[in-house]
């Protein structure tokens, strides 16, 4: 089955109709939920009889299967290697594994939204939601079978669904957790990271290796499709409520069911909340505002840590927006 969007390859505009070939026959859909019996010709070697969720939560982002592709063998360069590429205010997504540290850029990972890789001997998967701005790293082993991902072209609560190449099971990137098919049920583990402005990255590990721009696609790296996002009143392919008292499309720091808005941290810097420190520091672009992501305005730096005796240790978090949080998360804290 080949499934093509009508207007774009990628998320950029509103998707009203869509054409599925399969056996040389034309099917129209307009955006909205997909047949299950349309998916398992694309899909055969998934088990749709096995889900945790209701299949009409369940939308076409655009693209068919791998039309917005991983990149499954990154190629890094040193800090210096970059130095002209990347800006000092530039999101990454940085991860450190004992010692070991890289740095995904948000210009990459915008195009790309999952990158399968290794560091320090961890198989790990760095993926990206625009549209629900989530930057979540996940541990790609699970029990003895070590998996890689690629986006399915679907979403559901305006969230990327990924699958694995091993089973063909559909995984929540915002939850890491499988939701149909043989892994239904199954959650990956999240690895404590930051995205930050890569001065900072650069600050912490002068020697860290920085994810090159790869060869062979047509995109424009740097460039935001989705401009002015996070300021817009509605998320993009969205269906469902929203919580009251705060914007759609305000960012809030979430820590499990608990979270926290950006708003509330800037103005206090620094919140302390039982044993989590959260902190907060001016000096990174937002991704999703304008055309250029470096033109971006400063939404600032968070960290999140829990003490652990007398140190902080960075803590699994996520920078999103309020209504994916309510989504994921309807009895959820929003502390404002």
């Amino acid at each position: 089955m080949v499934a093509l969007p009508f207007f774009s390859t990628h998320r950029t505009a509103k998707i009203l109709l869509g054409i599925v070939i399969i056996g040389g026959l034309f099917f129209v859909t307009f955006g909205g939920s997909a047949s299950r019996t349309l998916w398992t010709f694309e899909w055969p070697r998934t088990d749709f009889d096995k889900t945790s969720i209701d299949y009409s939560e369940i939308m076409s982002g655009g693209p068919p299967k791998d039309g917005i592709p991983s990149i499954d063998n990154p190629v890094f360069g040193s800090i210096a290697e970059v130095g002209d590429v990347v800006e000092a205010s530039e999101p990454v997504v940085t991860v450190a594994i004992d010692g070991a540290a890289k740095a995904y850029p948000l210009a990459i990972l915008m195009w790309h939204e999952i990158v399968n890789d290794e560091l320090n001997g961890v198989p790990i998967s760095v993926t990206f939601c625009p549209l629900c701005n989530s930057a979540i790293v996940f541990d790609r082993r699970v029990g003895d079978q070590v998996l890689d991902f690629g986006t399915t072209g679907k979403l559901r609560h305006s969230d990327l669904v990924m699958y694995d190449r091993q089973t063909e099971s559909w995984w929540q990137q915002f939850l890491g957790e499988a939701i149909v098919g043989e892994m239904t049920g199954t959650q990956l583990t999240m690895l404590p990271v930051r995205v930050e402005a890569f001065s900072r990255f650069v600050e912490r590990h002068p020697d860290g290796q920085v994810q090159l721009r790869p060869g062979g696609f047509r995109r424009n790296y740097g460039g935001n499709p989705y401009t002015g996002y996070d300021t817009s009143s509605r998320p993009f392919l969205f269906r469902g409520n929203f919580r009251e008292g705060i914007a759609p499309l305000a960012y809030v720091v979430a820590v499990g069911e608990e979270a926290w808005s950006l708003d509330l941290l800037q103005q206090e810097q620094r919140i302390e909340a039982g044993d989590l420190v959260l902190s907060w520091e001016p000096g990174m672009n937002s991704a999703l505002d304008q055309r250029a992501i470096v033109a971006g305005r400063d939404i600032g730096n968070v960290i999140v840590q829990r003490r652990v005796g007398e140190q902080l240790v960075d803590e699994v978090h996520d920078m999103t927006f309020a209504f994916s949080f309510h989504a994921f998360h309807p009895d959820g804290t929003i502390h404002q």
